[in-house]
């Protein structure tokens, strides 16, 4: 690995939606500092696997609805 390119991890303080706290190690800010999370990974669809997937036939057969007139005649 090259010399002096790479940042250097320190520890930091996560603040969850909830107010709960937890240290953990990053890039991000100086030591010691807080970030505060607008999307908390214990609620948030990406992360729970809660989310809805729509289909691909029903995103086309939405648009063929809503288009299908348009084309040329």
């Amino acid at each position: 690995m090259k010399k002096d390119i790479h940042p250097e991890y320190h520890e930091i303080t996560l603040i969850m939606t909830d107010g709960t706290k937890r240290k953990t190690r990053s890039t991000w800010g100086k030591p010691g500092d807080e970030m505060r999370l607008s999307i908390d990974t214990l609620n948030h669809p990406a992360w729970t696997g809660q989310q809805r997937v729509l289909g691909a036939e029903g995103q086309v057969a939405r648009f063929n609805k809503r288009f299908g007139g348009l084309g040329v005649k």
